[in-house]
């Protein structure tokens, strides 16, 4: 599948979300609304690009053809229910959704770019000992529409001259795990009748399930970075749960066989654990382990969780942990902690507002 890419589908179904949608399910639409097919770009136009949150708005559209539409279809447009913001321009969004759930998503301000971190699930069933996320378990998947109407909702709160550049697939849980959705998502995000967005600029996040590894990165050309955490099964094992069903030489052997096409370096994730995960024999060990891979590895600062015994590592010892991995023919760099004071960790701000104190 390439950017412009459509999915084989059936007529869309009375009363759906036009978030849901695609070029050639919106053309079979207007076809059975006695409209020419180019009438399909135009709504799509409205939908993604101009932020329609009504049929109404789309003026150029024939009166008859916006009345079926009101009629026959919704356009989803939840907003935020809550929204906190940092000291450090982080901003985190809680979300509700139509059936009363919620999800979160961060915009991180940086000097060069302005990164949405997306969420995909309510909840998670990965289980990672560190994420705030895993605590709720998985309560569903996100519909296509859930996950795009995480962008407008983004970018009503945004400050003057600031624009979305960047978006990861790294909020509420495991992208892969609500694979189809995702991928149609990816297509409504990446194509030009979409939002036009760069795949170059998305990037999805796995904690290592390897069979939907290379078919995400056969069928779309978005960014893959797998969060890896551990250098042996023991401790992946109670980090990431998911290691009992592929460890980690079964995970870094898929890596190596990953269709990279143009990508020079596939990227790891490494949450830094004080005492856990960061000593200097952890890091000589994940130079053993990524070195043959040419891969670039983001260290990332926890954001330490209410009631956890899992404290972050100090600035000291991150440095001598990259400085190790550098001198290891591998790309480090260190991933700041945003958003400390306002709940940033994935899951935390729903704990907030739905456990108070």
């Amino acid at each position: 599948m390439n950017a412009n890419s459509q999915t084989s589908a059936e007529p869309a179904p009375t009363g759906a979300d036009f978030r849901d949608l695609t070029l050639d399910e919106v053309e079979q639409m207007v076809a059975g609304a006695g409209e020419r097919s180019y009438r399909a770009r135009q709504i799509l136009h409205w939908v993604h690009a101009r932020g329609a949150e009504s049929f109404d708005e789309m003026r150029d559209l024939p009166a008859a053809l916006r009345n079926y539409l009101k009629q026959n279809f919704t356009i989803g447009h939840p907003v935020s229910s809550f929204v906190s913001r940092s000291s450090d321009g982080a901003r985190k969004l809680l979300i509700r959704l139509d059936d009363g759930e919620a999800i979160e998503s961060v915009i991180i301000p940086t000097e060069k770019r302005v990164t949405l971190c997306m969420s995909s699930q309510v909840g998670c069933a990965m289980a990672c000992e560190f994420c705030a996320t895993a605590h709720m378990g998985l309560h569903r998947n996100l519909t296509t529409s859930e996950m795009l109407v995480q962008i407008p909702a983004a970018r009503r709160e945004l400050a003057g001259g600031e624009e979305l550049t960047n978006f990861v697939f790294m909020g509420m849980g495991e992208p892969l795990a609500n694979y189809p959705r995702l991928v149609r998502t990816l297509t409504i995000m990446t194509s030009d009748w979409g939002m036009g967005i760069s795949p170059r600029r998305i990037t999805v996040s796995t904690v290592g399930l390897v069979p939907m590894m290379e078919r995400l990165l056969g069928e779309t050309p978005v960014n893959l970075a797998v969060s890896i955490h551990a250098t042996t099964n023991e401790l992946r094992d109670r980090l990431a749960p998911i290691n009992q069903r592929y460890p980690l030489e079964v995970l870094l052997d898929a890596c190596r066989k990953l269709p990279i096409k143009r990508r020079s370096r596939i990227t790891f994730e490494y949450v830094m654990l004080a005492g856990v995960n960061d000593s200097l024999a952890d890091a000589r060990r994940l130079v053993k382990l990524l070195a043959p891979l040419r891969a670039k590895v983001n260290l990332i600062f926890y954001n330490p969780l209410a009631g956890s015994p899992l404290r972050g590592s100090s600035r000291a010892a991150v440095e001598a942990f990259q400085a190790i991995l550098n001198n290891g023919n591998l790309t480090a760099t260190i991933r700041e902690s945003r958003g400390l004071d306002i709940a940033a960790a994935c899951g935390q701000l729903y704990a907030e507002q739905h456990n108070p104190a």
